[in-house]
């Protein structure tokens, strides 16, 4: 029997059983730079340039808003008080917000990041308003 281990490098002299992916390991010689034993190369080697690249380029994502709608349930004293308790405005802005949403038909009322304007919403929702998140315009 043919030690695998001490056999010469000639593929010829691999016994049949070792077969063929035996005889390309032996004849591809050592791993090439780059790669690990002929694995792909790390993400590091193949960054060039991409502090420039605009493809690469993340835009900042947009903020998100709390919406508060008009309704023909609550009193305008009640949403200003609402403003003013919940989010803390003085009572000229509340009044404004308010004004807004009544004569407009909606009042964005805060501004920040998807999982703080829903949790505003639900707090709407809790007081009896009506309100959505949804994204900033710009």
């Amino acid at each position: 029997m043919v030690d695998h281990l001490n056999a010469s490098r000639d593929p010829s002299s691999i016994p049949p059983r070792a077969g063929a992916r035996e005889a390309r390991r032996r004849s591809c010689g050592p791993p090439r730079r780059g790669t690990l034993g002929g694995v792909t190369q790390t993400l590091d080697d193949t960054r060039v340039g991409t502090e420039t690249d605009p493809r690469l380029l993340v835009a900042p994502d947009r903020p998100w808003v709390t919406l508060v709608w008009d309704d023909p349930v609550n009193l305008m004293s009640y949403v200003s008080y609402v403003f003013r308790s919940y989010f803390g405005y003085s009572a000229r802005e509340s009044e404004r917000l308010m004004m807004q949403v009544h004569t407009t038909g909606r009042a964005v009322v805060a501004t920040g990041p998807r999982e703080e304007m829903e949790r505003h919403v639900e707090a709407m929702h809790d007081f009896g308003l009506w309100a959505t998140v949804s994204k900033a315009d710009e």
